[in-house]
């Protein structure tokens, strides 16, 4: 059994929670992410791994209520134990010093961001993040993501916070200002890190994105996961999460995003009305 030990509330239906998982937090790297379940009964959910804690066991996951069973996590509180977590999966990222690297985060996927820059950093890179958000409330992690940035840009649609507008006008920015990138990631909404790629093509800039769809086993055996790079068939549980930006088949991604959309919306309103929450 895995133990909450903390949980706090981010912004409107996002958790921050460390859990106690000691095999996990020993083996961990950046990039890497796991598998969870609520409950004996419950489907198993990919999260990625914020951040870890050696000596102490314990791993963090931030993360958004979008289903049933992120909602049923949501509910869970310091003490209760998860009943499965799976991990780590997937295929660490590639840390070396690059030389200059370009960090893109929006969401929770900032939360994913997060322990790439650091490493990022601690391997010589001078590191450039831009962090976006609709509002300044949702852009999360910003003084952690600064510690080790050497510059950090923050946009918001509503321009609350940082400059008004979205990641890809601060990545001009950036390419106006002369700033040489050797390498960059973008991690967060499947539309931002679509239109990120493809800016990042435009201005010659490699990137990597990390890809979280439908997975179910998490060890590429039941193929659920699978996303074209490049016109080839691949596996983000395994293969990735992290593939180049520039060949992912992004309408294929984003519509396989969407095809169970329907029924995870029954799935969560049967469990809101089995709690009595409207």
């Amino acid at each position: 059994m895995y133990k909450i030990i903390s949980k706090k509330l981010v912004v409107p239906k996002e958790f921050d929670v460390w859990v106690e998982a000691p095999r996990v937090a020993r083996h961990v790297k950046p990039g890497q992410f796991v598998i969870i379940r609520t409950n004996p009964q419950g489907e198993r959910v990919p999260l990625t791994v914020a951040d870890y804690d050696r000596e102490k066991g314990l791993i963090r996951m931030i993360f958004q209520t979008v289903g049933k069973t992120t909602a049923e996590f949501a509910d869970m509180n310091v003490g209760d134990c998860l009943t499965d977590i799976l991990g780590p999966l997937g295929t660490p990222s590639e840390i070396k010093n690059y030389g200059t690297v370009l960090m893109v985060g929006g969401g929770v996927g900032i939360a994913a961001l997060f322990p790439i820059i650091r490493a990022l950093k601690e391997a010589g890179n001078k590191v450039y993040t831009i962090l976006g958000g609709r509002t300044k409330d949702l852009v999360i992690m910003k003084e952690e993501c600064e510690k080790y940035s050497d510059e950090l840009l923050i946009t918001t649609d509503d321009g609350s916070a940082g400059k008004k507008g979205v990641v890809t006008d601060a990545m001009v920015e950036l390419a106006e200002r002369g700033v040489k990138i050797d390498q960059s990631w973008a991690i967060g909404p499947s539309i931002m890190m679509k239109f990120a790629s493809l800016k990042a093509k435009e201005l010659d800039i490699p990137m990597f994105v990390s890809l979280n769809p439908i997975m179910i086993d998490g060890t590429g055996m039941c193929g659920g996961c699978r996303v074209t790079i490049h016109d080839q068939i691949r596996f983000a549980c395994v293969d990735g999460p992290e593939f180049d930006g520039w060949g992912v088949n992004w309408n294929e991604f984003m519509n396989r995003m969407r095809q169970y959309k329907d029924e995870e919306k029954m799935s969560l309103e049967k469990y809101k009305a089995e709690m009595g929450e409207e």
